[in-house]
Parts: structure tokens; C-alpha cells; sequence
């Protein structure tokens, strides 16, 4: 029997155990581009899955993309995928810069997909090399904790079995099982943050630390979700025991710590209504200004028109005076 080559193994073995807790039968669809790292994790859940299909989704950004998704779509049904979907989404007006619009319609049409055919999880093919750009971009951006912890292998119907996996095996993957990726040019588009760390900061970091870099930043993500879920615990219980009418009391806030607090503030913010995306440091500092350094200051106004005061010993959602 011919031996499996390692990188098909360690993208199956890695698929395997991102599967293993569905129950038998389960739809899995994994969502698929045609690059390599999606195209390696399809024919991966082929192997290792009973019932596999693929959604492709078209974002109309690049002349021929539905071409390229009818491309996909053929050689899963070839493959014997079921079901195939192309789902076809509008990126325009999504709110952010293009990447982001474009996630945002990517991720709510396979959410979407997974509803209408029942599916268990929807597979992303996310790799370690992603998670090490990710983590580099969020440092970048002053991101807090939450945002260092990178992507999480599961949130809700998604789940990203390559997190362990190098980029360069999938690639090998595909090159041994005879599949021939496409390449996206938004992948070397300098215009986009992501391209750019792919392409030149963390090659530089490597050159100058060692290959360990990309693991040792995707490790980074993994131990600060874990500190993060248990932060997120208590930071859910202490907001309950803050409570106070319609607000939270300000001297059960002030008994926090730091790190609980501003996790307390972020999730009743979020409760108020503003929105996660555009929900920053600044706006919970400002919130946590109106607990430990309150001096008659004004409200503290956060996204989505959502203004906070303090009124005596309790934090409460204000509505501004109109002006005349």
C-alpha cells in the first residue's frame, strides 16, 4: 500500500479531530474558495467525512469570480460533494473597508447555507500561518487580549480544523493529491493590511527570528483565548452582581478589577446596543473614567448614538437634550 505523503496526512489528521465529536451522519460543508488551504481542507473532509458538501461563495469582486466559483462547484460535484452551492453575495454598502465588507457578507452567506441544509458546522480553512498574521495585525492595531487570542478554532456553526496546520501543507497537500489551486490576487494586493504582513513583515520576522515565529505567535493566540474564556466567566458574573436597576452600581464596578471591569463595561455596552465592530478601547475607557475618576464629567457617548451618564451612584443610559 502506498504511503500517504506526511502533509495530506497532517491536513487529514487535523480534519479528523475538528470532526470528531458530530454525531454520525452529520451534514459538515466546508466552505471553499478553490486556494489551497480551502481546497486541501475539502478534499480532506471528503476522505475522512460520510456526508461532506462545499459552498463556494462568489463576492463579485474580480472579473471571472464566477467563473472561478462554477469552477469550484464542478469539481466538488466531480468529487461527489453534496450538496454543492455557489452563493453569490453583494459587498457593496457592507460597512468597513473591503476586507471587512467582504467577511461580513462571506460569513453571513454560509451561516446562511448551513441553516437552509441543516448542516452541524461549516468548515474554514484557516491555517497557523493566518492565525500568526492575525495575531501581528491585532498587535498593530493595539488590540487588547480578546483580539490577540486570534481566531478561535469554533464560534457557533464554524470551525477552523487547520489552526495547527502550516500554509506550506496544504500546498504540498494539493501538489500530491493532484489538485490545482487558484490563486487569489487579493492575496499579494499590497493595498490590503493582510497581503502586506503575508508578504513582507512576517517573512522579515522569520528571516530574522527563526521559522519557530509563526508557531510561536499562533501559541500566543491560543493560550490568551483560553485566559480570555475564563476572564469572559467571571466578567459575566460580575456584571449581574452590578446590576442595579436599569444600570449597573458604580460602587460594585469600582470593587473590580481592571481586567473584570473593562470586560463588565464591553459586555453592557454591547447589551445597550453598540455594535462590537465599531465598539473600541477608548469608548469602554471612557465609560471606566465615569467609575475611577469621576469628577462631574459628562456622558461618556459610545457607536450606534448610545450616550452613558452617571446618575448618583449608578452608571445609566442617558438621552441628550435635544438642541434647538
Amino acid at each position: 500500500m502506498a504511503r500517504i505523503p506526511a502533509p495530506v496526512a497532517a491536513v487529514r489528521t487535523a480534519v479528523r479531530r475538528g470532526l470528531a465529536d458530530l454525531p454520525s451522519g452529520a451534514l459538515v460543508l466546508v466552505a471553499c474558495s478553490g486556494g489551497a488551504d480551502s481546497l486541501s481542507l475539502a478534499a480532506a473532509a471528503r476522505f475522512v467525512g460520510a456526508r461532506v458538501g462545499l459552498v463556494t461563495v462568489d463576492h463579485g469582486l474580480q472579473e471571472g469570480s464566477d467563473r472561478r466559483a462554477r469552477s469550484v462547484a464542478a469539481w466538488a460535484r466531480d468529487a461527489d460533494f453534496d450538496p454543492v452551492r455557489v452563493s453569490t453575495v453583494t459587498v457593496a454598502g457592507l460597512p468597513g473597508g473591503p476586507e471587512a465588507a467582504a467577511r461580513t457578507a462571506r460569513y453571513a452567506a454560509l451561516e446562511a447555507a448551513a441553516g437552509e441544509l441543516g448542516a452541524a458546522a461549516v468548515l474554514l480553512g484557516h491555517t497557523r500561518d493566518d492565525q500568526a498574521e492575525t495575531v501581528l495585525l491585532a498587535l498593530a492595531r493595539g488590540a487588547g487580549p480578546r483580539g490577540l487570542a486570534g481566531m478561535p478554532p469554533r464560534r457557533g456553526v464554524f470551525r477552523r480544523p487547520l489552526l495547527d496546520v502550516a500554509r506550506s501543507d496544504t500546498r504540498k497537500a494539493c501538489a500530491a493529491l493532484g489538485l490545482a489551486p487558484w490563486e487569489d490576487p487579493h492575496n499579494t494586493d499590497p493595498a490590503y493590511a493582510r497581503s502586506r504582513v503575508r508578504a513582507t513583515a512576517l517573512p522579515t520576522l522569520v528571516a530574522e527570528l527563526g521559522a519557530a515565529v509563526i508557531g510561536n505567535l499562533a501559541r500566543t493566540a491560543a493560550l490568551l483565548a483560553a485566559d480570555n474564556e475564563t476572564l469572559d466567566g467571571l466578567a459575566a458574573e460580575a456584571l449581574e452582581r452590578a446590576r442595579s436597576g436599569d444600570g449597573l452600581s458604580v460602587p460594585a464596578l469600582a470593587g473590580l478589577p481592571d481586567a473584570i471591569r473593562g470586560r463588565v463595561l464591553h459586555r453592557w455596552a454591547r447589551e445597550l446596543g453598540a455594535p462590537g465592530g465599531a465598539l473600541a478601547y477608548g469608548h469602554v475607557m471612557s465609560l471606566d473614567a465615569l467609575v475611577t475618576d469621576w469628577h462631574g464629567q459628562g456622558p461618556a457617548c459610545l457607536p450606534g448614538g448610545i450616550t452613558v451618564g452617571r446618575r448618583e451612584s449608578d452608571l445609566v443610559r442617558v438621552v441628550p437634550p435635544l438642541i434647538n
